[in-house]
């Protein structure tokens, strides 16, 4: 089940200019709407709604939370195996490969574009090492 924008939505826009699935439509100043085919389940969209207006996959309303206190993936590159998977899973491209450090002939992964993070922790979810965490900035 994807998220879904109910009733209270006012036709702000914030949801469908972040979508990075290109989910959500709708025209300024009327209720939006999510389509589940394309939706990701990020939460991105539920993140910066001013309204309330996003339920979850479960049916949570999604509650507001500032830019500035999105998680962000960190790396622990002693676990990381080069996989590429992290990189992969990402939605937005925010992650890339590094090339190899000092002695380990691997690539590791890191943050190309911390703006481009939508918090999303698909990178984490998909780690078969768990060497990605997310963590609030401090």
């Amino acid at each position: 089940m994807s998220y879904t924008i109910i009733e209270v939505c006012n036709g702000c826009g914030a949801c469908k200019k972040i979508c990075p699935a290109g989910a959500i439509s709708g025209t300024a100043k009327k209720p939006h709407t999510i389509d589940e085919e394309l939706c990701i389940e990020c939460g991105v969209c539920g993140k910066v709604c001013p309204k309330l207006a996003v339920k979850d996959n479960l049916g949570r309303i999604c509650a507001i939370v500032k830019k500035s206190e999105w998680e962000k993936p960190v790396f622990d590159h002693k676990k990381c195996n080069s996989c590429v998977i992290c990189v992969e899973a990402c939605p937005t491209a925010c992650l890339a490969m590094s090339g190899a450090m000092g002695s380990d002939k691997h690539a590791k992964p890191y943050m190309k574009d911390d703006k481009a993070c939508i918090g999303c922790g698909f990178c984490a979810i998909e780690c078969p090492v768990d060497a990605v965490s997310m963590v609030k900035p401090s």
